[in-house]
């Protein structure tokens, strides 16, 4: 697993970084970025894990992330061919007086909105969609003028929803980082059998009460529920090789299969045994 400070640059002849279908279902890529972040994805569904905000996504799904949210890559774990696009900008990528003019208030105040993750639906996101997928085919201005066309047109889109997350605290702090780093490189390494708090305290060289507030902050979530989300990920790429719920259950760490059951239906929005019979072939 990998937390990381994600770093970006646009794309040549671009203000902004554009990625198509970049294959990460393999991946469980919690991270964070400076950046705004468009992302759309098609023929899939998966978990929306934006902040402290854990939803299941069906079929597609549209979302505008502010700067430093953390968040989870919306293709981890998809099975099934999809597409997804991506795009990536600074608040200022045209500019620092452009977004001033009178005639861009109503995406100037998208992007604010945008600061807690904002997922749009209904017509908005198929139409939104279509164009995202139409950008990679466009000559430099115009493919510019396409997505000032979409930002408006989510902007006054009243099919949209908060996602209520929150940018992380220090993102700057190397040595936070780093201790984060470490911390869920020992996730990765001993998830499948019980792990205490003060496990994880001592991998952070921290006392458990210092770690839990650390963590907290850096993540928006208890250490606990960070375990069992990356869990319940792991159990799912299981249950997908048809292993039986009960193999999985143990498999990833936990004791219970009734508290795994709950944990997993918390996480996706089903239970196990609905997940493994919905992606039966």
């Amino acid at each position: 697993m990998k937390v990381v400070l994600e770093e970006i640059n646009p794309d040549a002849n671009s203000s902004f970084h554009l990625l198509l279908t970049p294959h990460l279902s393999e991946v469980f890529l919690w991270h964070y970025h400076p950046e705004y972040e468009i992302v759309y994805i098609e023929g899939a569904s998966g978990t929306r894990h934006v902040g402290d905000h854990i939803s299941r996504y069906e079929g597609s799904d549209l979302v505008f992330i502010g700067p430093n949210i953390p968040h989870l890559n919306f293709d981890y774990g998809v099975q099934t061919e999809h597409q997804k696009v991506v795009v990536q900008l600074k608040k200022n990528f045209l500019g620092d007086t452009l977004w001033q003019a009178p005639e861009f208030s109503a995406i100037t105040d998208l992007f604010e909105r945008a600061r807690s993750g904002v997922s749009f639906y209904g017509q908005t996101k198929l139409e939104v969609g279509e164009q995202l997928k139409q950008l990679a085919q466009l000559p430099p201005f115009e493919r510019l003028m396409k997505l000032l066309g979409i930002f408006q047109q989510l902007a006054t889109s009243t099919e949209w929803t908060s996602l209520q997350g929150e940018a992380v605290t220090n993102a700057y702090n190397l040595t936070e980082q780093l201790r984060l780093k470490k911390v869920n490189q020992f996730i990765a390494e001993q998830y499948t059998r019980k792990i205490e708090v003060d496990e994880a305290a001592a991998v952070a060289n921290l006392t458990k009460a210092a770690f839990c507030r650390y963590f907290k902050r850096m993540t928006h979530l208890t250490f606990t529920q960070f375990l069992n989300q990356y869990r319940v990920n792991q159990a799912q790429k299981l249950l997908l090789v048809d292993q039986t719920v009960s193999e999985a259950c143990f498999a990833c760490g936990f004791d219970s299969l009734s508290y795994f059951t709950k944990i997993f239906r918390r996480v996706t929005g089903e239970n196990p045994l609905q997940f493994k019979k919905r992606h039966r072939v």
